[in-house]
């Protein structure tokens, strides 16, 4: 018997969150639900498509094929309904919120790319200072979808995207060494967020595990001000490696961490059923963001 649509894309969900837990709640359906469907599927099949470990699950050689075949016909049914949807004139738009450095990204990457691939879904995207804002307005309705850096809130619905690095830019003429090890983060003049925000309290708490104390010379939440002030010389910044070139050129030093710190980035949604522009955009986003690898 040819496995269903539904199965297919339980199948793959399976694949992506390597979960039958994490996989349920990304498809919205009930456990025993999925875990029945893949398993009429493999009978139906005669193969076995997953090898279970613990609390997660891998795909046999055979659950490898399927899915790659699996993932060719959800994108060509996906495309079918694109046809179908530009006939019926615009469809809702989708609103993305984001902040402005993973604007960047949505903009220049994921966004042209996505529309030139689905013609008929209008993508709007607004910029958010704060990852609070942010969250809220997911909650509110006033967005769908979410590109932020994790983790987020256990009341969203996560979906992981990328890792990206995170530097040590400092004003020319620093005395420090690259990879710079975390200890040296100690009594380093600093340019930080403002206290009391979530990105500061996020940095407050790696400071704090790490048991070092930077010095605060400026605390800021505009990323203009930000640049502003490392070029000016008023102390270093912590920010991803792949921004640092846009917003400051070559006027400054960047420097890994040892070990390198990474930080996961992802697309978040409130726990409900979901457009399906929104889910053709979180599929597109998995298979086409950038893949960033820390300088070594």
């Amino acid at each position: 018997m040819t496995p269903t649509l539904a199965q297919l894309r339980y199948l793959v969900a399976v694949a992506d969150r390597r979960s039958i837990t994490g996989a349920a709640a990304s498809v919205f359906v009930a456990q025993s639900a999925l875990s029945r469907a893949i398993q009429a599927m493999e009978r139906d099949l005669g193969v076995e498509l997953l090898s279970r470990r613990g609390r997660g699950v891998d795909l046999t050689p055979a659950g490898t094929r399927v899915v790659r075949l699996a993932r060719t016909v959800l994108d060509a049914v996906e495309a079918i309904d694109d046809i179908g949807a530009s006939h019926k004139g615009p469809c809702a738009a989708l609103h993305i919120v984001t902040t402005p450095t993973l604007a960047l990204d949505l903009a220049a990457d994921l966004v042209p790319a996505f529309i030139e691939r689905h013609p008929g879904i209008d993508v709007r995207l607004h910029q958010r200072n704060s990852r609070e804002v942010l969250v809220q307005e997911l909650a509110d309705g006033t967005a769908e979808l979410g590109l932020v850096d994790l983790p987020v809130d256990k009341e969203l619905s996560v979906h992981h995207i990328q890792e990206r690095e995170v530097v040590l830019i400092s004003p020319p003429g620093s005395r420090l060494p690259d990879p710079v090890p975390f200890r040296l983060l100690d009594g380093l003049p600093m340019v930080l967020p403002t206290p009391g925000t979530g990105r500061r309290t996020e940095m407050e708490a790696m400071f704090s595990a790490l048991g070092v104390r930077p010095v605060p010379t400026l605390e800021v939440d505009e990323r203009l001000a930000w640049v502003t002030s490392v070029t000016g010389g008023r102390g270093s910044l912590i920010w991803y490696r792949d921004v640092v070139l846009r917003a400051f050129g070559h006027r400054v030093e960047v420097r890994s961490f040892t070990p390198p710190l990474l930080r996961p980035v992802g697309l978040v949604h409130p726990r409900h059923a979901l457009s399906r522009a929104a889910r053709a955009f979180i599929a597109h986003a998995r298979h086409n963001a950038p893949v960033r690898e820390p300088v070594r």
